[in-house]
């Protein structure tokens, strides 16, 4: 596996887990009203939108290269 297959792997595996991040924390707030939760729920969730950016600006920039 190259660097590259490996790097879009890693962001993609990163993205998941910070929506599931934000998704705990959504429910975490319903449960029990607490500012915090509500914080780390829109942290995940801007988290998640900035590693979809990283990864489409890192497909664009290595278009060329192969995966392999």
């Amino acid at each position: 596996m190259s660097l590259k297959a490996f790097h879009v792997f890693f962001v993609c595996i990163s993205v998941l887990f910070t929506l599931g991040f934000g998704a705990w924390a959504v429910a975490d707030y319903s449960r029990t009203g607490s500012t915090a939760s509500l914080v780390m729920a829109i942290g995940g969730f801007i988290a998640a939108v900035a590693l979809i950016w990283y990864g489409l600006w890192f497909l664009r920039k290595l278009k060329g290269v192969s995966y392999l």
